[in-house]
């Protein structure tokens, strides 16, 4: 990738970067908001891609800029610091780019980082499935990515974060009518039940099938919903039964608004992941919120 050559462009550029925002940028530059805006302009001319997707406030890096800023942050900073100027003066750290599955973001992820955020740490959070996501990190979208599997391959870096356990569940009303048959007579007895997933692959029903009953989940979903949260309080209304995280469930478990189908004695668990690219971030931050939720994951 060429390294645009105006050292005053690509100054302008980190600090857009770095504040999130053209009026910040400006501030932190002590020059007008318009010729903020043309550098950047200016930038992308010279480089041929767009740096920025404008928001309703601020702005969000593109995977471009992603990767111009971690080319030329270091070499822009040491050049500073060697001319007597203070690198700060490019503007505070970018905001962490973190994404993952909505549910473990909302409830254990974002409680987490809130220490980090009341100091100056900012985050830009992106819900969504898995295997899009650690595509979308790879093209340099993401710093962080919580990933349900591990990540193939030698591009990504993976550290395990925590175990969710798996139960099957379903309201007391398709309880009572169920019974202990699931475990007398087997999962064939839930063909009468509408099931409700979380993708139309059913992909965390067909490992507990595996696992548990060892044989092949037969069944098609009567409500697919891409967040657990949604699949949780379809099945705590009575709409069917499901497979979920125990840790999302634990509440409704512990107050009966949803019972266990079935209690195996070897349940199946998940490992869930922290994945980022290899190599150390230009990013202070992206290292901060990296270690912290390595500290406290397990304890989830």
């Amino acid at each position: 990738m060429d390294v645009p050559q105006d050292l005053n462009l690509i100054r302008t550029f980190l600090a857009v970067y770095r504040s999130g925002s053209f009026t910040a940028a400006a501030q932190v530059l002590g020059i007008s908001q318009p010729t903020v805006t043309t550098q950047v302009k200016a930038l992308e001319r010279q480089s041929g891609r767009e740096l920025f997707a404008r928001l309703p406030r601020g702005v969000t890096p593109t995977s471009y800029a992603h990767d111009l800023a971690a080319r030329v942050a270091g070499p822009l900073d040491a050049l500073l610091a060697a001319t007597g100027r203070d690198p700060a003066e490019a503007g505070p750290p970018a905001p962490v780019h973190l994404a993952g599955p909505a549910e473990l973001l909302c409830l254990r992820v974002l409680p987490a980082l809130a220490p980090l955020v009341a100091e100056g740490v900012r985050l830009r959070v992106t819900p969504g499935l898995t295997d899009p996501l650690l595509d979308e990190l790879r093209a340099g979208s993401h710093d962080l990515v919580l990933a349900t599997t591990r990540p193939r391959g030698r591009t990504l870096n993976a550290s395990p974060l925590f175990d969710e356990e798996f139960v099957l569940v379903a309201a007391p009303a398709w309880a009572d009518r169920i019974g202990d048959r699931v475990t007398t007579e087997g999962p064939g007895v839930l063909h009468a039940v509408p099931l409700i997933a979380y993708a139309e692959d059913l992909p965390i029903l067909r490992r507990y099938w595996r696992h548990v009953f060892e044989q092949r989940l037969n069944c098609r979903a009567a409500v697919t919903m891409p967040d657990l949260r949604g699949v949780l309080t379809a099945v705590t209304g009575g709409a069917g039964f499901s497979v979920l995280p125990r840790y999302l469930c634990a509440p409704e478990l512990a107050e009966g608004a949803l019972i266990p189908l079935h209690e195996p004695e070897d349940p199946p668990i998940n490992t869930a992941y922290l994945v980022g690219r290899p190599g150390t971030s230009e990013n202070p931050h992206v290292t901060r919120v990296r270690d912290h939720l390595l500290r406290v994951g397990p304890g989830w």
